[in-house]
């Protein structure tokens, strides 16, 4: 895990690429503070020991993927209400579903419009 310079909100990344872990972190890192995770067990650790404003996730990672993730982090009360958007390849409609039955308040594709990212980012911190 790593992290870049503290802002006013935190978003946490997961995601197994380091490419795409760069490209989210470069995209969002002069507006929110980044850290990034490449694997569910440091996710679900730094969202316990780290004030998390929005989660990141990917679908397809190996051992625990996205979508399991976010019914984990869904299933835990103190994290009912934290805003989870699906950033992924995967972007057919039963994939969309799937997001959104496990929990996500979004579902973007990749490779992610940084301004659209912005945007979505924005509206779901504004109204958590």
């Amino acid at each position: 895990m790593s992290v870049t310079a503290p802002q006013a909100f935190t978003i946490l990344a997961v995601d197994d690429s380091p490419i795409v872990r760069e490209s989210i972190k470069q995209a969002l890192h002069q507006q929110y503070s980044v850290i990034v995770a490449d694997n569910a067990v440091d996710a679900l650790s730094a969202i316990y020991h780290q004030n998390i404003d929005l989660l990141l996730l990917d679908v397809t990672m190996p051992g625990v993927d996205g979508l399991e993730l976010c019914r984990t982090v869904r299933s835990l009360p103190q994290f009912g209400k934290l805003p989870i958007i699906m950033l992924t390849a995967r972007d057919g409609a039963f994939d969309k579903v799937q997001g959104r039955l496990a929990g996500a308040t979004e579902y973007l594709t990749k490779p992610f419009d940084r301004e659209k990212l912005l945007e979505v980012i924005q509206r779901l911190i504004s109204v958590s």
